[in-house]
């Protein structure tokens, strides 16, 4: 029972340090920023922009203001831009290829606050395009091809529609910081429970077996045996928690920045159980093509992953 107790206490430091030390910093000044941005209709105009191209790949318009929300924001920013989609008629097809895409880049909330500890942000960037719009492709064209209204119409989208364009920029940007803080607050509970669960995992030996089980296969990609713990903490309790245990094997020295950085292409994405229920929670029509998106974001992720070990 006191190891128990010792658990709980140190997860517990763990959370709420980096929830208050690591991502609100980071994710105050990047909302305020794109609070800003968003409201002077720099990113709707952005979105239009790029429509074109997207659509090659089965992404309608409003999917280039999804990719500047989760590359720029966090994971669970691009839930706004699926909620419009939900409501504005595009196609269930097109929803799981925009899903499959959000579920394979990488998240800002992950990624920036890594990027001091050594993480490359340019290696991050390409490969999140690449792997998204691979992963986008291969739910359009394959997994998500029998979902049957790929023609429904669109609406015209604008990613400013709502916000009050006339506050000033000051405003705007308490407004973003203030939004920001909302989301870690909402997060720690759920941080503090992924770590207990890892250190719980640790406690009885079950990751220990998982490093002496995949260690030769993980030797001859070029990961430490150790990579096994923020690999499990990342697919069974979501990025954030995967970052918290990645810094402290970084701070101990259990694993260096290069290694971290040819693990990135397999860790930094929302393809996780927790970010997997919050992007679907937009509606019905995207838990509806859950299956395809997933589908569709491992074969974006393994692209990532062996472009990270080839440049690394």
């Amino acid at each position: 029972m006191e190891e128990l107790i010792r658990i709980m206490l140190q997860s517990g430091k763990a959370g709420l340090d980096l929830a208050l030390y690591v991502l609100l910093p980071v994710l105050v000044i990047m909302m305020a920023i794109m609070k800003v941005v968003e409201a002077r209709g720099i990113l709707a105009r952005i979105a239009r922009l790029v429509q074109p191209v997207l659509r090659l790949f089965g992404i309608p318009g409003a999917g280039a203001f999804a990719i500047l929300q989760l590359l720029l924001v966090s994971f669970a920013a691009p839930l706004a831009t699926l909620a419009i989609m939900e409501k504005d008629g595009t196609g269930r097809r097109q929803i799981a290829a925009t899903l499959a895409m959000v579920f394979t880049m990488s998240q800002a909330n992950v990624v920036f606050p890594m990027v001091a500890v050594g993480l490359n942000l340019g290696v991050i960037m390409l490969t999140s395009f690449i792997g998204g719009l691979a992963a986008a492709a291969a739910t359009y064209y394959l997994f998500a091809r029998s979902t049957g209204d790929e023609h429904a119409p669109v609406a015209a989208f604008d990613g400013a529609a709502g916000t009050i364009r006339k506050s000033t920029t000051l405003n705007l940007m308490i407004v973003g910081g203030q939004e920001a803080v909302q989301v870690i607050l909402g997060a720690i509970p759920m941080l503090i429970l992924a770590i207990f669960l890892v250190n719980c995992l640790k406690a009885v030996g079950a990751i220990a077996l998982l490093e002496r089980g995949l260690s030769p296969l993980f030797a001859l990609i070029g990961f430490p045996a150790v990579a096994v713990l923020p690999l499990a903490t990342k697919y069974l309790a979501g990025g954030t928690a995967m970052m918290g245990v990645t810094l402290n094997l970084l701070k101990e020295g259990a694993i260096t920045p290069l290694e971290l950085n040819r693990m990135a292409g397999f860790l930094t994405n929302p393809c996780d159980l927790v970010g997997v229920a919050v992007l679907i929670s937009a509606g019905t029509r995207c838990s509806s093509v859950v299956r395809p998106a997933i589908a569709g974001a491992a074969v974006g992720i393994i692209i990532r992953g062996i472009l990270h070990l080839l440049i690394f």
